[in-house]
């Protein structure tokens, strides 16, 4: 069974970003990453400083290469499951063991998640569609691609409101769609009528597309309004069953689930550490690359201090 320093689970900017600090640091690292991440259909990552507009594959590709560089190893598998090992000896010993898709099992001292999270859209023909080119969520990932369009926001949970003012910015032709959203803050409701957006009422039946991309925001009653761009803010939910499995527990925002760590992404299961969206549900690439180097550098810094006191254990009977 192969053994490792350190288990990294999904292989996005936080998880490679990781693997990089610790085989720098000549730790012995496995990432096991499906190869499905979240911003595959974006047509680019944006606000990656030296790197802007990158295409999202193209920049794990380079990751993926840079770690390997310094003696990761990367498998392509899914992990299935999970299970602690006797902790009891501080040494350090193998914590963890992971079973994995390709039929495989391996073990590590210390487990880092970074497996993301899973937008659950509403259940609106013609957003998956769109989803991550005409139908967006971030207006800093993706806002200045529609500056000055005809955008809908579809009102889907209590963020609606903050994000149509972040697109208002943007542009002068928002309109907001109430849909599923609570009711708005009376302050937020003051400031969209002050800056002209146009609050609808009503269920949204559908997205209408064309061949150019979205044209429509169809309501229940059948009403039409003409868009180019539509925003919706998804419920984001932490991929985090072998969290879970570890008796791990999540905590919920407004935004969605997650799993709560530290500022440096320790977890509270011992040896756990998590970074990236499934730690910060609105982390954009940069943060959770920045997430990871943290994570990984204090793994790093935890097994050094493991390693020196054992070292100090066995010395002491030899000079006795």
């Amino acid at each position: 069974m192969n053994s490792y320093d350190v288990l990294i689970v999904g292989g996005g900017s936080a998880g490679l970003a990781a693997a990089v600090v610790l085989a720098r640091s000549l730790r012995s690292v496995l990432v096991i990453d499906a190869g499905s991440p979240r911003n595959a259909p974006a047509d680019g990552a944006h606000n990656v400083l030296g790197h802007e507009g990158i295409s999202p594959l193209d920049l794990l590709a380079t990751g993926r290469t840079e770690a390997l560089s310094y003696g990761a190893e990367i498998r392509s598998a899914d992990a299935v499951a999970v299970r602690g090992l006797d902790a009891s000896d501080p040494g350090g010993e193998d914590r963890f063991e992971l079973d994995l898709s390709d039929g495989t099992t391996v073990r590590g001292r210390r487990l880092l998640l970074t497996t993301g999270l899973t937008d659950v859209l509403p259940d609106i023909p013609g957003v998956r569609e769109g989803w991550g080119h005409d139908v967006l969520h971030c207006p800093y990932c993706h806002g200045w691609e529609v500056r000055g369009r005809r955008i809908g926001v579809i009102g889907t949970g209590p963020m609606a409101g903050h994000v149509t003012l972040l697109l208002r910015n943007l542009s002068d032709r928002v309109t907001l769609f109430a849909h599923a959203m609570p009711p708005l803050d009376p302050q937020d409701r003051a400031r969209l009528d002050a800056l002209g957006v146009e609050v609808v009422d009503g269920p949204v039946r559908e997205l209408a597309r064309a061949e150019g991309g979205v044209r429509a925001v169809v309501l229940a009653d059948g009403r039409e309004f003409p868009v180019e761009a539509v925003a919706v803010a998804p419920r984001l939910v932490a991929n985090a069953d072998l969290y879970t499995a570890l008796g791990g527990t999540l905590a919920e925002n407004p935004m969605g689930v997650y799993i709560p760590v530290d500022p440096m992404g320790r977890t509270e299961v011992a040896g756990v550490w998590a970074a990236g969206n499934v730690a910060d549900l609105s982390s954009m690439v940069v943060a959770s690359a920045a997430a990871g180097v943290m994570a990984g550098a204090q793994i790093n810094a935890e097994l050094v201090r493991v390693d020196a006191d054992l070292a100090v254990e066995r010395a002491v009977p030899a000079a006795g």
